[in-house]
């Protein structure tokens, strides 16, 4: 009766199951996975979300890229870090999971067409591809003091179904960076191969050392077809209000070409509210202090991770760039299933273990930078303690 696309076993695994009873018998989890920023202690101010209630949101005027004022707004925000975009070349999305659903549309046939993407990762691009009939196929991440694309792994991975990349840059949840050498590695190879490059950058405001961050940062591409994606989620820390976007770049034909059919596509589903359209300019505006707050406590943890384990010669934190989650490696006395089990019913501390971004082997946990810094040293110490003993 139901898709293919829809898991057919949807049980829940080990730790999640571990994790509800541990609720339900009501005891304490220090939580070290959270990222929803709205429930860290961020300070967002009574009237952040006003504009919403702004009375020309009530007139419905359907634009298939969104509202010239929002996606002036978003052009703007660009030029703050130092990128030049016109607005007729921003789409906007309801988020940034909507952003690449469009962009599979555009660019594969449900009928064996593939996309590369980046193993360690974020586990919800398996559903992402699957949802749209799009097939993926991993491209390795490898750490030699700091994380590296593995460019040979990406031209194994290529066949002649490939029609994207998917790069994540800061990556998460191995903060790594895309260097300009890394950067044109890809481009080259879609420029040559006739595929697209989709760069996920919604947490491009996170970098722990600005300077060096803002270097790394791909700030034009006039080899390929590309496509970067942005959004309020994280470059405001506004999860709940849905606006994502997306900026086009590449060769002009090539551009006009994309533009041209993501029209049609976006013209079917207008999915973004007018509402939040109209407050996308002051919510931009808005989320320079969300933006400020989410840094610096992102940056404080880390520098307090990076004391524990400086203390525990047991464990080693990999090197960061940005973003907000850490990875440690730790003892492989145990799998890591066991050790997070383990530390959820001994500790009552959540952390996610790295199989879950395919990691290509154990040890190692990763842990979300956003928690209260008393919360994270808590769960820090919990955690030392548990897997330094």
């Amino acid at each position: 009766m139901f898709s293919s696309r829809v898991p057919g076993v949807l049980n829940l695994n080990r730790l999640s199951s571990a994790v509800a009873a541990h609720r339900t018998a009501g005891r304490e989890v220090v939580d070290l996975t959270v990222t929803n920023p709205t429930a860290v202690g961020i300070s967002y101010g009574e009237a952040i979300l006003a504009p919403l209630a702004d009375p020309r949101g009530c007139r419905y005027q359907p634009e298939p890229f969104g509202l010239l004022p929002a996606r002036t707004a978003v052009a703007s925000d660009y030029r703050r870090r130092g990128i030049s975009v016109a607005e007729d070349r921003i789409v906007l999305t309801a988020s940034t999971s909507e952003a690449y659903s469009l962009l599979f549309k555009l660019l594969c046939a449900p009928s064996g067409d593939e996309v590369l993407v980046p193993a360690p990762g974020y586990p919800l691009f398996d559903h992402l591809t699957r949802l749209d009939g799009v097939s993926s196929r991993q491209y390795g991440l490898e750490y030699h003091g700091r994380w590296e694309l593995d460019v040979d792994s990406v031209d194994r991975a290529w066949t002649e179904r490939t029609r994207a990349v998917l790069a994540v840059s800061p990556n998460n949840p191995t903060g790594s960076m895309l260097s300009l050498r890394e950067f044109g590695e890809l481009t080259s190879r879609c420029a040559e191969r006739e595929a697209a490059l989709i760069v996920d950058e919604v947490f491009t405001d996170y970098s722990f050392a600005a300077a060096k961050g803002d270097g790394r940062r791909a700030a034009s591409n006039r080899d390929c077809l590309s496509f970067h994606l942005g959004g309020l989620s994280k470059s405001a820390g506004l999860p709940q209000v849905k606006l994502g976007w997306i900026r086009v770049d590449g060769p002009d034909q090539s551009v006009a070409d994309a533009l041209e059919r993501l029209e049609l596509i976006c013209d079917t589903y207008l999915s973004v509210s007018t509402p939040v359209q109209v407050a996308a300019p002051a919510l931009i505006e808005s989320g320079a202090e969300i933006r400020r707050q989410i840094r610096e406590r992102i940056q404080n943890n880390y520098a307090a991770l990076q004391s524990a384990v400086a203390a525990n010669p047991a464990v080693e934190l990999l090197a960061a760039e940005g973003g907000w989650s850490a990875v440690i490696r730790v003892p492989s006395r145990w799998t890591e299933e066991e050790l997070v089990i383990a530390l959820l019913r001994e500790r009552d501390v959540l952390v996610h273990p790295g199989f879950f971004f395919d990691f290509a082997h154990e040890a190692f946990l990763v842990l979300s930078l956003l928690p209260d810094p008393a919360v994270f040293a808590d769960g820090v110490a919990r955690v030392m303690e548990h897997v330094g003993g």
